[in-house]
């Protein structure tokens, strides 16, 4: 899961991308990257790290332009070389710079294409790479020197021709403008807006609403599924659907995690549908145990702070913040490694023993995954003290591998996969498990916008809406992606890509 930006203002705009990244740094921590365009030059930072480390006085400075892109990354695949942090460019034609959220499910098959067909090197093996090169080609192939709105829009839509999976994406233009799009089935967002100056309406396209909000920009409306938006240099905005929608199923666990509760996405709050989870959970938990002897609801911080607050509503029970959380360590179920996932949970959290002491308390967290830290938040809740510790999630136990753009495990490293929810139960050591219905989690965004009743919701149904992923798709994904592949691609990054195209990321 990544985070982008694209924006074009009357001034330098390097500051309010550095800004705008600072707002979507939940949607990666691994990366950051701006490029902006001043004129025919073009200026790049990026580098891993966060955006307060990758960015100093003396790079802002170099950022002028009144264009530009940005991107927070956090590595699908588990590399996490500094050759892959995102923008990537390529000179050809017009000079292009994409910065890329989601995964093209035939990656492969494409970048094989581009070597054999289009004559064009992949120099990563990321597939925004990919993705950036088949609409080089797909521009290329206009052979225009001054490219239209049309000219680019009849380019994306052989891209969409051509790519599948699912993916968001901005691309600059270098010296024209600024192009934004969103996947055929829309289920990675993309949201664009805009805000009066002096000068006249400006435009800004990003992955939620609320990078748009700290800048100023009103949300015009979310990028339509197969569409493109494109912002020429004079700040011109021009839309045209440019693929056949084949249905609208935005990703589910944006609601459950990614996006942050302020946000709008497909015209839905995340913020109430979060809180319609929770009283959705209640309502189970007391259909199921209507004689629950639940003390106190305690949330795993943070983003199941808002359904478990609800759900202690629901239940008439005391809601209590138990654990104290250490704001400078990363998300965990990210973490390649389970030593590492193991030693940062216990970094993140420490319990406030008064609030478990001789209680029965209820956690609740938005999701399980691998079960690591589950496993331990548990354990640290009875070791504070706690007389009976039961676990409820707002969301279905996690089953199957994500597809695209989530770096969701392997089947064989998610604790539900193959397990019934009292085997699960145990190997958490929760006294009682409870989680969330699938079609309860459904409803609890729909009822936001009944206009999109369905959601990609593969991680819990294993129901993949782009048609194209099967068991050899699964098991050549299950080989790159499990823990011990991580841990020797991120060795193989440090030694044979740290090099690779340095005079554009690793300037100091």
């Amino acid at each position: 899961m990544c985070g982008l930006v694209g924006v074009v203002t009357s001034k330098d705009v390097g500051v309010c991308l550095y800004d705008t990244l600072t707002v979507l740094q939940h949607r990666g921590q691994d990366a950051a990257g701006i490029m902006t365009s001043d004129g025919g030059k073009l200026n790049l930072r990026k580098n891993n790290g966060l955006i307060k480390d990758v960015f100093r006085t003396r790079h802002m400075r170099r950022l002028t332009g009144q264009m530009g892109i940005g991107h927070v990354r956090y590595p699908t695949a588990g590399s996490s070389s500094p050759a892959l942090a995102q923008p990537f460019y390529v000179n050809s034609p017009y000079g292009l710079a994409l910065a890329h959220n989601g995964n093209l499910t035939n990656a492969s098959e494409l970048s094989r294409d581009l070597f054999k067909e289009d004559l064009r090197h992949i120099n990563t093996d990321s597939d925004s790479e990919v993705l950036l090169n088949v609409l080089a080609h797909e521009l290329q192939q206009q052979e225009k020197i001054t490219p239209t709105p049309e000219d680019i829009f009849e380019a994306l839509s052989r891209v969409f021709e051509r790519c599948r999976g699912g993916f968001a994406a901005v691309v600059m233009i270098t010296g024209y403008g600024i192009l934004g799009f969103r996947d055929r089935n829309g289920i990675r967002p993309l949201v664009f807006g805009s805000r009066e100056t002096d000068r006249g309406r400006e435009y800004m396209i990003a992955s939620e609403s609320v990078a748009l909000d700290s800048q100023g920009f009103s949300v015009e409306r979310d990028v339509a599924p197969g569409e493109g938006v494109y912002i020429d240099k004079n700040n011109q905005l021009y839309t045209k659907k440019c693929a056949k929608e084949e249905s609208h199923t935005p990703c589910i666990f944006e609601h459950v995690y990614f996006a942050r509760p302020d946000s709008l996405m497909d015209g839905i709050s995340v913020y109430k549908s979060r809180l319609r989870m929770g009283e959705k959970l209640a309502n189970k938990l007391v259909k199921e145990r209507p004689d629950h002897d639940i003390d106190v609801v305690i949330p795993i911080p943070d983003t199941s702070r808002t359904s478990a607050l609800e759900l202690a509503n629901k239940l008439s029970v005391k809601f209590r913040e138990g654990f104290v959380k250490n704001r400078y360590i990363g998300r965990t179920f990210i973490m390649p490694g389970q030593s590492q996932r193991k030693k940062s949970v216990k970094q993140k959290l420490n319990a406030i023993g008064l609030e478990f002491k001789d209680k029965n308390v209820l956690l609740v967290d938005d999701s399980i995954v691998r079960g690591t830290t589950s496993r331990q938040i548990i354990q640290m809740a009875r070791d504070a003290g706690a007389n009976k510790v039961y676990f409820a999630s707002a969301a279905p136990g996690v089953r199957y591998p994500n597809v695209y753009g989530i770096d969701m495990p392997v089947a064989s490293e998610l604790i539900a996969s193959g397990r019934t929810d009292k085997e699960v139960e145990e190997l958490i050591g929760a006294d009682w498990l409870i989680y969330q219905d699938l079609e309860d989690l459904i409803a609890s965004a729909s009822e936001g916008n009944p206009e999109i009743p369905h959601y990609e919701c593969s991680v819990f149904n294993g129901e993949y809406v782009t048609g194209d992923v099967d068991e050899v798709y699964l098991k050549r994904l299950e080989s790159l992606r499990n823990d011990s592949a991580k841990a020797l691609k991120k060795g193989n990054s440090h030694s044979h890509k740290h090099g690779l195209i340095s005079d554009l990321q690793t300037e100091t």
